[in-house]
Parts: C-alpha cells; structure tokens; sequence
C-alpha cells in the first residue's frame, strides 16, 4: 500500500473512530453494514481504538507494535495482563495472531530489549512469537485515558459493583460492610489467593476509593485527603508510601484502610474491558480475555 493510500485509510479510521467514540456514527464496521465479516488489519484495530481517546495520538507512550506488523490481517486476538509464554501457546492453539497485553512483555517498563539480544530467556519469548507470526500490540496508556478508565470500567464489573459506580469517578458508595467480609468479597470476585491490608478488620466501610493497579504513593495519599475514604482498594504501593501514611492515620484515631490486591489482579479487568470493546467494534472477530496471573506465588 502506497503512503498516500495509507494516510488516507488512518484518516478515515480515525475519524470515524471518534465519531462512533461519541455516538454520533451507527459502526460501519458492523456485520449487518458488510453483509459478512470484515477483516481487520492490526493497524485498523489500533487506530480505531486510538480514535475513540481524546487527545489521542499521544506522541509519547508504551502503547507502541512490541512484534510483528500494522498490515498483519488480524486471524484472532488474545487480551490479557502479561504476555506469558503460557499465553503466547494458548493464543497459538486458537489461533490468535494478535496479543493485546496491558503490561510489558519484556520485562521491563518502555520493553527495553537492546541488553537482551543473547539472552535466552528473551529470545524463547521473543522467538516463539515470530516463529508462529504473532503481533504483539502493548493497550496500556490508551485503554486508561478513554472517556472513563476503561481498566476501572473493567475492575467495577468483576467486583460487581456495577450499580455502584459513576462514571469517572474512583469513589463507590458500596453497602455497609466491615473490612474482614470486604476484602473476602474482593478476594471471591478477583480469584485472589490472599492479599495485604493495614486497619481494623472490624471496621466498617462503605465509601470505597477505588485505584487499580500503582498509581504511585502520592496520588493515592492525595486521593485519601480529597475523598476522606473508608478504604482505599488498590494494587500495590510502596511500603514506605501510602501503607506508613495509613497507619499513622490510624495511630492519630482516623478510620481508614487500606486493602493492597495486587497489580495483576487490580487491573485484569481491564483486559476483559477490550476484548468487550472489540466485540463490539470488530464484531465477527475471534477474541479471548485469558487471565495471565500472578507471577508471585504464596507460600
């Protein structure tokens, strides 16, 4: 495809993209537009995506093509937290080309992989995608900075707080509970072995500061002053961060607490959240949420 064409097909992704973002578009993409199936490049699929983030492009981000190519026509897609050698051979036996991870897959924040050329456990992972043609595009910047959070979208509907929740908005006013029988819910619904807290088990909560994933020390402290929470519910924080802040809390007589999930349990939910979101936008296309886990195990 010349350059020119190329353009031009973008353009129009984009725009419709908006368009149908706002809901001013019936999706042309539709089965019922085509009259069968549409195919799906990887760089259509990102692009409509993309469309549909206000200010979007961004001209920094992680969200970037890890393996593989924009003109790859897309067989089927795999969404999921981390890219696993496990998932890598589940996305092979559906024959999924295409995995849309929230997280790095190598290892490290901007997938750095220059110090990793020889290194074989790089090259397994790296190697058994490109032996099978799998494209690999990262979905974590764009996915969080929708209209709303379309991670915390995601983490609502598993926790089944649905009812609960106002759009953009990380405060849920939740039924009166305590925190022992709160965080065995969170625990039920997240498929979450054990999980760390600070605060009373026996206090009660209702209203609930929701922060999926690590946000970082700073904004959670902020957070938890603006919102005055019965708990925050997030996936990790530093321990010298937001846990010391929330126990001095409650050494000074505060009710709060604070209930630390876990980063890849927080924000699985948001990869449901897409493969929800191509359903509707790619109907047609096969498309699988396989949680990936948690590396860290319990003993």
């Amino acid at each position: 495809m010349n350059d020119a064409l190329q353009a031009t097909r973008r353009e129009f992704l984009l725009k419709s993209g908006s368009l149908l973002g706002a809901g001013l578009l019936v999706n042309p993409f539709s089965s019922m537009a085509f009259g069968s199936a549409k195919s799906w490049t990887v760089g259509e699929i990102m692009d409509t995506f993309i469309a549909q983030v206000p200010n979007a492009p961004f001209a920094q981000t992680v969200d970037t093509i890890k393996i593989g190519s924009r003109d790859t026509i897309v067989t089927g897609v795999v969404t999921t937290m981390f890219t696993t050698m496990e998932i890598i051979r589940k996305a092979i036996e559906l024959k999924a080309n295409l995995i849309i991870p929230h997280e790095p897959t190598f290892f490290s924040g901007n997938d750095e992989t220059d110090y990793l050329q020889a290194d074989p456990v790089f090259r397994a992972k790296y190697d058994l995608m490109e032996k099978n043609k799998i494209s690999l595009w990262r979905n974590h910047d764009y996915v969080h900075r929708m209209q709303d959070d379309g991670v915390r979208i995601g983490v609502v509907g598993e926790l089944g707080w649905d009812e609960y929740y106002q759009p953009k908005n990380p405060v849920l006013m939740i039924p009166k509970t305590n925190l022992r029988d709160l965080i065995h819910h969170i625990k039920a619904k997240l498929n979450v072995p054990a999980m760390r807290y600070v605060g009373d088990l026996n206090q009660s909560c209702s209203k609930v500061l929701l922060l999926p994933g690590a946000v970082g020390g700073r904004r959670q402290i902020e957070g938890i002053m603006k919102e005055k929470p019965d708990v925050l519910v997030c996936g990790e924080s530093n321990e010298w961060e937001t846990p010391e802040y929330v126990r001095a809390a409650n050494e000074i007589g505060i009710k709060l607490s604070m209930i630390e999930i876990g980063h890849s349990a927080s924000e699985e939910g948001g990869s449901e959240f897409v493969k929800n979101w191509l359903n509707e936008y790619m109907p047609g296309l096969p498309v699988h949420h396989i949680p990936s886990g948690n590396s860290l195990q319990i003993f």
